[in-house]
């Protein structure tokens, strides 16, 4: 029933905004959702389950945001096209996704608030099975599609591979490996934003002129700003650049 798993799975999630998911009910997921307390179980086997699977889903999501942030602006053949800028484009919204969505933060950053599902449940390890309760279904085992969740190096990885995958047909095989590189310092680099989240008044790029910016703002130009030197080094054309001293990056 994917239309039902869906909507149970926008309930859940609209019912974590509002309140820690140890107070979150599984009646009332159902109810929002409008289905049966059965279907509910028979869909996800249990509350851990359920958290599971809105892990994945909203891990997945943002994970599909990354791939459509690089297939933005891609090159015409031939040509290496703005690859920082493509990368620049994927970091920028993992920075609003992190922010806006507290599942994708916490995954990112392995940290799990007492608001959100347990880490052990987070991290994909085995939970005891529930005692049965009188006037709950029945619960079974979660699927395994719904087991292992990614954590802050996997995601990470998946971010870089990602990158790598979209701009390597643009490039010459002998700099595939410089690209990779500067992919994966781009990743570690956005990641390091979103754990240590950058704040209005932070050092503006060099001959930048201080302006009145919403944190938004100053996030997505200090996190270009780093990606783009991490591709500082790596011309669209695949030569190697030397920087003179003094030369800015």
């Amino acid at each position: 029933m994917p239309a039902a798993r869906e909507s149970l799975l926008d309930a859940a999630y609209t019912a974590l905004t509002e309140r820690a998911w140890a107070a979150v009910r599984m009646v009332d997921v159902a109810a929002a959702a409008g289905v049966s307390r059965q279907t509910l179980y028979n869909e996800f086997g249990s509350k851990e389950g359920l958290a599971r699977a809105l892990v994945r889903r909203e891990t997945d999501h943002y994970l599909a945001g990354v791939a459509r942030a690089l297939s933005q602006g891609a090159p015409a053949a031939g040509t290496g096209g703005d690859a920082a800028g493509r990368v620049a484009a994927a970091a920028a919204w993992t920075l609003r996704t992190a922010r806006a969505n507290p599942l994708v933060r916490a995954a990112l950053t392995g940290c799990w608030g007492d608001r959100l599902p347990t880490p052990a449940v987070a991290v994909g390890e085995p939970a005891p099975p529930p005692a049965a309760r009188p006037g709950i279904p029945v619960q079974r085992t979660a699927p395994p599609g719904d087991g292992l969740l990614p954590g802050p190096a996997e995601l990470v990885g998946r971010f870089c591979d990602q990158a790598v995958a979209a701009l390597e047909p643009d490039w010459p095989e002998e700099q595939l490996p410089a690209l990779g590189t500067a992919c994966e310092t781009a990743a570690r680099l956005t990641l390091a934003c979103v754990v240590a989240p950058v704040t209005p008044g932070a050092a503006p790029s060099p001959g930048c002129v201080r302006a009145q910016r919403s944190r938004r703002e100053w996030e997505a130009e200090v996190v270009v700003r780093l990606v783009r030197g991490a591709f500082a080094r790596l011309p669209a054309d695949g030569r190697t650049a030397d920087v003179q001293p003094g030369e800015q990056c």
